[in-house]
């Protein structure tokens, strides 16, 4: 069975071997912290403990377990989650509390491995393939990460191990909340194959209602099927992707220091019309996000972008290259506001339906030269 601190999975189906089980054991880490949010929410307001939390007004930035119990979720509407969820808690983001918050998680990430690799504000991969021998198994590493951080951060956090990265990430979604689950590598497929194929990278509403129009409800049947044929389903790309993940083929390394040309994020609003407010809202967990990115990856950043989509399906872009390069998310924030501001007739003449947000012009942390005294530069690119 998988061992998983909080519940037994029941006996799997049989499953055909990969060449690639068995090389390599069980030693990548995916540490998810539960409804990241929310859950600062409670922490520092023992009234909200216990009781359905939603962060965000007119569009969800997180709900707590309690609130997700009633149907709510995360970039849902706030008008929406009230209505599933009517004796919720509404609060308003604060942003700098995350930021501090997962400040402190990273530090006890480094504190178990000098190889992190941060994903977001709330997650990262870590490979402690070399610990064992002064640290532990895997698991005890994982037990040991998951008391640490309730100790000292006061959060819950949910640990995936497996052999690759992308099935501890499915491990740890599996795990939510608060849990631990390790997935044996000779055992992979057996986990797998039985889940619903939602649980693929890459997997979004488009491609699960084709693969279910197709007759493909789980990983396994889509395992079974030829990779031309899976190709023929969900495009040429897709099908190659999604062939190998279903099959367990990841061949990604957790990386530190690695030299980025960007660091994005977006989110897609919906065809419902958004407040300023709310698109300011959107666009602020968006920036702590990427900015977070930023910082775990040990850069600084010259260019600030935001890309938009709207209502049309036409799309806008706008950019400001800064003075002098930055970390800073209150720098980053300032500087994408401006450029909001400069489409704000765009806006609301055409409806916004999605908004990104990535940094470029990237560099070393302490790398960068000198300021020159000249004016930030804006740059804006329209096309259909």
């Amino acid at each position: 069975m998988f061992v998983s601190d909080r519940a037994w999975f029941p006996p799997p189906q049989p499953a055909e071997p990969t060449l690639e089980q068995g090389r390599a054991d069980a030693t990548i880490l995916h540490a998810d912290l539960d409804a990241f949010y929310a859950s600062v929410e409670q922490r520092d307001d023992p009234s909200l403990r216990g009781r359905p939390v939603i962060v965000g007004g007119g569009v969800v930035l997180a709900a707590s377990y309690e609130a997700k119990a009633y149907g709510v979720q995360t970039a849902g509407s706030g008008a929406q989650a009230l209505r599933l969820c009517p004796q919720a808690v509404v609060v308003p983001p604060r942003m700098s509390a995350y930021a501090e918050a997962s400040r402190a998680v990273f530090e006890v990430f480094r504190q178990t491995t000098p190889l992190v690799e941060g994903v977001s504000i709330d997650e990262a991969f870590l490979d402690v393939g070399g610990l064992r021998r002064v640290s532990g198994s895997p698991v005890e590493i994982a037990s040991r990460l998951r008391a640490d951080v309730r100790e000292k951060v006061g959060l819950p956090i949910t640990v995936g191990i497996a052999r690759t990265k992308f099935l501890a990430k499915v491990a740890s979604a599996v795990g939510k909340p608060d849990g631990l689950l390790l997935v044996p590598s000779d055992r992979e497929l057996e986990f797998l194959h039985p889940l619903p194929v939602e649980r693929l990278w890459g997997v979004g509403a488009v491609t699960s209602r084709k693969l279910r129009d197709y007759g493909i409800g789980t990983v396994g049947q889509m395992a079974v099927l030829p990779e031309r044929e899976l190709m023929a389903v969900v495009g040429q790309a897709a099908g190659r992707h999604l062939h190998a993940l279903a099959w367990a083929r990841d061949p990604r390394r957790v990386q530190t220091g690695r030299r980025r040309r960007s660091i994005g994020a977006q989110h897609a609003l919906g065809r419902r019309p958004r407040t300023l407010d709310e698109i300011d809202a959107t666009v602020g967990a968006l920036v702590d996000r990427v900015v977070r990115r930023l910082r775990a990856a040990g850069c600084v950043c010259r260019t600030v972008v935001l890309r938009m989509r709207f209502a049309d399906f036409t799309r806008a872009t706008r950019s400001l290259t800064l003075p002098q390069a930055t970390a800073r998310t209150e720098t980053v924030r300032s500087a994408v506001r401006a450029l909001l501001a400069q489409v704000r007739s765009l806006i609301l003449g055409q409806g916004l339906t999605l908004v990104g947000v990535a940094l470029t012009n990237l560099d070393r942390d302490g790398a960068e030269q000198l300021a020159l005294p000249f004016e930030p530069e804006t740059t804006a690119v329209d096309r259909a």
